[in-house]
């Protein structure tokens, strides 16, 4: 075992000069292995900013580190500190959640929690007060660029924090269609005529949205005097620029022009918004050099904004000496609904998130399926917008801070496995995710074997140590540590696994951006085999999983021109004749082969 794993370092080490020598600009978004963090949940490198410099009480500046839904004292200074922790572990790319100034506190009497997650935005142009200031953020960007790491900004245009509200319905409000109230009528089809001339919001010209001046026509928004400029850039207090219908309930027209659960919907149609957007994002990327943006609840705005922007953050980082900006985009499915992601990717030009990759895994891995749902994603990836060129590069993640860890979901559907079985499908997951198509994507906590309660909140607890009952009485796999201290520990085995695919993974041009050809799967838990193979050089890699807990040996097809196979992890097939090999795995095992 231990000459197998020399040889892989060796194999890495070997192979990794090309792409580590050049400018880290240059590398493709395929190229890189993405670690997603919540600062707030991540390492607090400054305790004096925990209340983020506001006086009261938890509910006036949002830090408690005993509940889960407040502020724990994670920061930027933090996160620069812990570089050396993610670089050691193969990161090459950092995004984390958004870092902009949020409203503290909101939700109603006995519902409240905190902005730590950073999606409740006020101020666009400043990093939030309990994270660090513009200065520590500019100190971060290029400590991290120094090393040769990417950094990607999670953004959102499609709410804002919950200011807004209505006079005629002081909670939970439900959402009010165009038909039952257009914006013709204040109050409903019957109502008194307003906006004269106003030409619906497909017509998405300055004169037109001039002539929408009253925005009774579903609900009677205001703005509390308190709040009435807690925005920034100014122009998102004046509340013409929000949809103002109620909640979204999740169908339809909703999903586009409902409140997300309260938040302030913006008009993204109105050609004011677009333009303020660009320019937003736009000196984020100016001023300290972003290498890419994640979009949080991107299907909930209209694909015409999408249009526009997309090509305008590419020309403006461009412009900026960045090449590669890489756009990915949550696009939340269930299932592997790779349909859904494609008709994003197609018609709002940026990456998805791949939900369906995701699924497929904990589909195969759950003990019930074979790996036929990952043979499926393959073969639709003829779907996007380029083809396999867009699936490889989609971020491909296992679990993340709203839909449960890899983790949690696996125990969820075997609620009688063992730890040892766990760690060991666990391991497998990561596996399929750094050689399969796409840019891996470690949640962050998972490295260390967090195992959550479930998703949302449950799915976000600190790697320092927790103070949150319903963190400290969680279990970690592959380790005798708690939550009660912090986690950062570099010979945890699956932070030494992950560590180990990414040197693999960055060795190989074919794992990296290679065309995937699957050569076996089955029904039930068994063999699955895929190839990646680089188009340029010609290099082929085989990687063959068993994802059953049964020893096996079986067949599988490759190129009739394969002639012997040189060993990267375990040991490789046996060439039968031309065109097919064999080959014994252990239980929930795999290997990486370079096809001669």
């Amino acid at each position: 075992m231990m000459r197998k794993l020399l040889l892989a370092a060796a194999l890495a080490a070997t192979a990794i000069s090309p792409l580590a020598a050049q400018s880290f600009r240059d590398r493709l978004p395929e190229d890189e292995v993405i670690y997603f963090v919540l600062p707030d949940r991540f390492a607090n490198g400054d305790p004096k900013n925990d209340t983020g410099g506001i006086k009261g009480d938890r509910m006036k500046h949002g830090f408690d580190p005993t509940h889960k839904g407040f502020y724990q004292g994670g920061d930027l200074k933090g996160l620069t500190q812990k570089l050396d922790y993610l670089q050691s572990m193969g990161m090459t790319a950092i995004w984390f959640a958004p870092i902009f100034k949020n409203k503290p506190v909101q939700g109603g009497p006995g519902q409240e929690s905190a902005g730590y997650h950073g999606y409740w935005i006020t101020d666009f142009t400043s990093i939030d007060p309990h994270f660090g200031t513009n200065a520590e953020f500019k100190a971060f960007v290029d400590a991290a660029h120094a090393r040769g790491m990417k950094v990607y900004m999670d953004i959102v245009v499609n709410h804002t924090a919950d200011v807004i509200q209505y006079r005629d319905c002081p909670g939970d409000c439900a959402y009010r269609s165009i038909a039952d109230y257009p914006w013709s009528r204040k109050g409903g089809v019957k109502g008194e005529a307003i906006n004269p001339g106003f030409q619906g919001d497909s017509v998405q010209t300055d004169e037109n949205f001039a002539k929408l001046n009253d925005m009774n026509f579903a609900y009677q928004p205001f703005v509390p005097d308190a709040e009435k400029n807690v925005k920034v850039p100014a122009w998102l207090n004046d509340i013409r620029y929000y949809h103002n219908r109620g909640n979204s309930y999740w169908k339809g027209e909703s999903v586009v022009y409902g409140d997300f659960v309260g938040l302030d919907d913006v008009a993204t149609e109105n050609p004011r918004v677009v333009r303020g957007f660009i320019d937003i994002f736009g000196k984020w990327i100016d001023d300290f050099g972003v290498d890419g943006f994640r979009i949080d609840t991107s299907k909930h705005v209209n694909s015409e904004f999408w249009q526009a922007f997309v090509p305008a953050m590419m020309d403006r980082a461009k412009a900026r000496g960045i090449p590669n900006f890489h756009i990915f985009a949550e696009v939340m499915v269930d299932g592997t609904d790779t349909a859904t992601l494609a008709r994003y990717n197609r018609s709002d030009l940026y990456h998805t998130l791949d939900f369906a990759f995701t699924w497929a895994v904990v589909d195969a891995l759950s003990g019930k399926n074979g790996p036929e749902a990952l043979s499926r994603l393959v073969a639709n990836d003829i779907i996007y917008r380029d083809g396999p060129g867009s699936a490889k590069r989609m971020p491909t993640f296992l679990g993340n801070h709203d839909i449960a860890r890899f983790s949690t979901n696996l125990r969820r559907r075997m609620p009688d496995i063992s730890p040892d079985e766990l760690l060991q499908r666990v391991q497998l997951g990561h596996a399929l995710m750094f050689t399969m198509r796409g840019v891996p994507t470690i949640y962050s906590g998972d490295e260390q074997g967090f195992v959550g309660d479930g998703g949302d909140q449950d799915a976000r607890e600190t790697h320092f140590a927790s103070q949150v009952k319903v963190y400290l009485d969680n279990d970690l796999i592959g380790t005798d540590n708690s939550h009660a201290q912090d986690n950062y520990a570099q010979d945890h085995p699956i932070y030494r696994h992950i560590a180990d695919l990414a040197k693999i993974r960055q060795a190989s041009p074919a794992l990296r951006r290679g065309k995937t050809i699957v050569r076996n799967h089955g029904e039930k838990p068994g063999l699955f085999a895929f190839s990646r193979i680089d188009e340029e050089s010609g290099e082929e890699v085989i990687v063959v999983a068993n994802t059953s807990t049964d020893a096996i040996t079986g067949n599988f097809e490759l190129s009739p021109a394969a002639q012997w196979f040189e060993p990267v992890r375990g040991t490789c097939p046996t060439l039968n004749a031309p065109g097919s090999a064999s080959i014994s795995l252990a239980p929930l095992d795999y290997v990486i082969c370079t096809v001669k």
